[in-house]
């Protein structure tokens, strides 16, 4: 699994990083065909509070799963968004399984 992190309009530090390469990784427990995991990362409107959006875009073969959250912190954001593509992952797998 290859892993992007794209901070946009500022620069994401290490521990932030870190800590979405370790959550990330979570995803191969449930698909083990993860090919691309890309994140992005950016700060949507300087003066409300929930600013912070994360995008992830996980690929697999044939199939690409997008999510989107914005939040009070990046951390928060990330784990909301992962939670919403383990679902969607989950439930293509169970479809796949099924046929």
């Amino acid at each position: 699994m290859k892993l992007r992190i794209q901070s946009i309009n500022f620069d994401a530090t290490t521990v932030l990083e870190s800590y979405i390469n370790k959550k990330s990784l979570k995803l191969e427990k449930f698909f083990d065909e993860i090919i691309n995991v890309d994140v992005y990362l950016k700060v949507v409107k300087p003066e409300s509070a929930a600013n912070k959006e994360a995008e992830i875009k996980v690929s697999i073969p044939n199939v690409d799963f997008f999510a989107s959250k914005t939040c009070d912190t990046f951390e928060e954001a990330v784990d909301l968004t992962l939670d919403a593509l383990d679902k969607q992952i989950r439930k293509y797998k169970e479809k796949v399984i099924k046929k």
